[in-house]
């Protein structure tokens, strides 16, 4: 087979909670980048180039960094790993819209992989650039991409066990899949300040139906933004953007997030989207007090062998 799949890096956060650019913090033990482990298991898993959605006042340092860091790169192939750059800013919007003065933050993860929809033209995954994902879960990822090739709205989603994604150092919030018997995605219910308390039980905010402390199934799956699209996902999210943007556009904070897309393409019937699941753990630095612990596991994976060190020679 020839075509191999993108990845899309959802790098423009500005890392509020973290309190600094985390997509550029070195966690492993040379400095390693979350995103560096995420392009190293994504190339071993047969991803051929890497699109990142950043903002444009650090576009310049991440160019730099990528040019130092992968320039020795190759796919499985042999082939060099090919980089495209694609900026989000919040005035990106469809002509005949004005936007509000007040708006100061882009538009949301939907919004952002749009950005790329003039460099990606073939079956692409998309991740948060701050997140742990595993090896197995792009090796899921890649084949599902490879099956998928000549399809056209049909996509997915990699869930991971609800238990697998706390944090020990705050409350996170998660969208918990529900799917039918064929592994179809039917929606994706946000919870907010979801925590395992002292009894052991994992309990949290429904803020669709507006339940609280609501205790939840913790090997249900849930979303980590892990996805996979074909490219004519772009020409359907573009409408439902414009659809939002009728709704929203003098709403400051409001944003277009990618479950929410995916949510009206099901409800439309103009894609379906099927629910995968990984056996990998997630982590990922929601707070700045999870460093320390996520220093430690990038030890112990190089320590185990799953990763060479230093990542990139």
């Amino acid at each position: 087979m020839n075509m191999k799949p993108t990845l899309l890096v959802l790098a423009a956060g500005m890392g509020s909670r973290y309190g600094g650019l985390k997509q550029m913090d070195g966690l492993g033990p040379h400095e390693e980048t979350i995103i560096d482990y995420s392009i190293y298991d994504a190339v071993n898993a047969g991803f051929g180039k890497v699109v990142y959605i950043v903002r444009e006042y650090f576009l310049d340092q991440f160019k730099e960094m990528v040019a130092k860091k992968y320039s020795s790169v190759k796919c499985i192939d042999g082939t060099p790993l090919e980089f495209v750059f694609v900026t989000q800013e919040l005035n990106k919007i469809p002509a005949g819209f004005t936007l509000n003065p007040e708006r100061q933050k882009p538009w949301g993860t939907a919004h952002a992989v749009l950005m790329a929809k003039d460099v990606i033209h073939e079956p692409f995954a998309v991740i948060n650039g701050d997140d742990y994902y595993g090896r197995e879960s792009f090796r899921v990822l890649a084949d599902w991409c490879h099956a998928h090739e000549s399809t056209k709205g049909r996509y997915c989603i990699v869930g991971f066990e609800l238990d697998n994604t706390l944090s020990e150092n705050g409350s996170v919030s998660r969208g918990i899949c529900s799917y039918d018997a064929q592994m179809h995605l039917s929606a994706i219910a946000e919870h907010l300040e979801i925590a395992k308390e002292p009894d052991g039980k994992v309990y949290g905010n429904n803020s669709v139906t507006g339940e609280t402390h609501v205790e939840l199934d913790s090997k249900a799956l849930c979303s980590m933004n892990m996805w996979g699209f074909t490219p004519d996902y772009f020409a359907i999210s573009e409408e439902i953007f414009k659809g939002f943007l009728e709704k929203n556009i003098d709403e400051p904070k409001k944003e277009f997030y990618i479950p929410y897309a995916v949510d009206v393409m099901i409800k439309q019937g103009t894609a379906s989207c099927d629910v995968l699941s990984s056996p990998s753990r997630w982590f990922g630095v929601t707070y700045k007090e999870d460093r320390p612990g996520v220093v430690a596991k990038f030890a112990e994976l190089v320590a185990k062998g799953v990763y060479p060190s230093p990542l990139y020679k």
